[in-house]
């Protein structure tokens, strides 16, 4: 062995919930694939995934990352979460053996014997915007000021979103830890696959409320008539706004040049991406914000909002416009599309400002949080 190098025993260990990886995957779910794989990377650190479903102590072995060690006893989610709320037992050890430290992913950290306790918290949209958000996230934030009460650390992706916990939830800023995602990587496919002809305007990510696709609707309804060429292309799973997109869509006077295609794989994704003439990015509210940034990757220009982090994660990558705004939406779309060097500079801006943000750097970042807890 190496001199210097950690022997087993020497190793932090770390166990991290890859509950988010089970079926269809949302952006929770790519990034903790991801951070597991840098993180079993790291030599100085021992992870164990596990994961909080019944059917997860079967499925998890196939999704995580190569390498990465799973716990395979059954953890019930229902009767777990509501004795972790009432009781604060039983301690997650029973599934994952001595570990140094435990990482929630996903809004919620199991009580511990002895581990440190880490959780992660993506964005405050359901205490922002309540009325904008899946009843399915209601409990997020009872579940996260409970992890704090226990003595959590709390790792966010990105400042705007650690202030917002200091604010909302109470947690002290001592104990509030940025660390940012990298990038995904994007594969470049031939514009043959992507199933849509000629230019278009991409808009990728879940149909939920907070993504605001009416609003692009209609900036982009303002400015088909004088780009006959462009067609609004947007792809994504229903997330409880399929109706007041359809409504806007029904409203455009070129609702004919609107394709709306679900979800697609990642293949077909990635090759909507790279081909992309725009993509449009016109959230009400981000915590982090992963498509744009892969757009960046492929040399898309990107117009955005300034809803939420994105002046934070974006920089000077991306065109920024007020949210809820289609008239200032319509004219960044518009001078994308029609002014070539706006948009080589725009290409070559996003470029290198995608380039700061790598897994390298989040698993370093994430390690550092992880050591700093269990000493605390």
């Amino acid at each position: 062995m190496p001199a210097g190098r950690p022997t087993g025993a020497d190793r932090l260990r770390v166990a991290v919930d890859a509950t988010p990886l089970l079926g269809a995957r949302s952006g929770i779910g790519v990034v903790t694939f991801h951070l597991l794989e840098a993180l079993a990377a790291r030599p100085d650190v021992r992870i164990l995934a596990y994961s909080v479903s019944w059917r997860g102590r079967r499925e998890i072995v196939r999704d995580v990352p190569s390498g990465v060690v799973t716990s395979t006893r059954p953890m019930p989610d229902r009767p777990l979460h509501l004795a972790w709320e009432h009781l604060g037992w039983p301690p997650i050890e029973y599934w994952t053996g001595a570990t140094d430290v435990v990482h929630g992913t996903n809004y919620d950290v199991p009580p511990s014997r002895r581990a440190a306790t880490v959780v992660t918290v993506n964005d405050l949209a359901i205490v922002r915007f309540p009325d904008l958000c899946q009843p399915a996230t209601r409990p997020y934030p009872g579940r996260v000021r409970r992890a704090i009460e226990r003595g959590a650390f709390v790792h966010t992706p990105s400042a705007f979103v650690a202030a917002e916990t200091v604010e909302l939830l109470g947690a002290h800023p001592e104990r509030v830890r940025v660390v940012h995602y990298g990038v995904p990587p994007v594969s470049a496919r031939p514009p043959g696959q992507t199933g849509v002809d000629g230019r278009y305007i991409l808009a990728v990510g879940t149909i939920e409320a907070r993504k605001d696709h009416p609003t692009l609707v209609r900036a982009f309804d303002q400015i088909a008539a004088a780009h006959p060429d462009v067609r609004l292309v947007i792809a994504g799973g229903e997330g409880g706004a399929g109706a007041a997109l359809g409504a806007a869509i029904d409203a455009a006077h070129h609702r004919g040049r609107i394709e709306l295609l679900g979800r697609v794989d990642d293949a077909r994704r990635d090759a909507l991406l790279a081909s992309a003439s725009v993509l449009a990015y016109p959230s009400r509210y981000e915590g982090f914000g992963l498509p744009p940034l892969e757009a960046m990757t492929v040399g898309v220009p990107v117009v955005a909002t300034t809803g939420g982090s994105l002046p934070e994660v974006l920089g000077d990558g991306a065109l920024l416009v007020p949210p809820a705004d289609p008239e200032a939406l319509a004219a960044a779309l518009a001078t994308v599309l029609d002014d070539d060097a706006v948009r080589s500079d725009l290409i070559a801006r996003g470029r290198r400002w995608a380039a700061q943000y790598s897994w390298a750097d989040c698993a370093q970042g994430l390690e550092d949080l992880y050591r700093s807890a269990a000493a605390g």
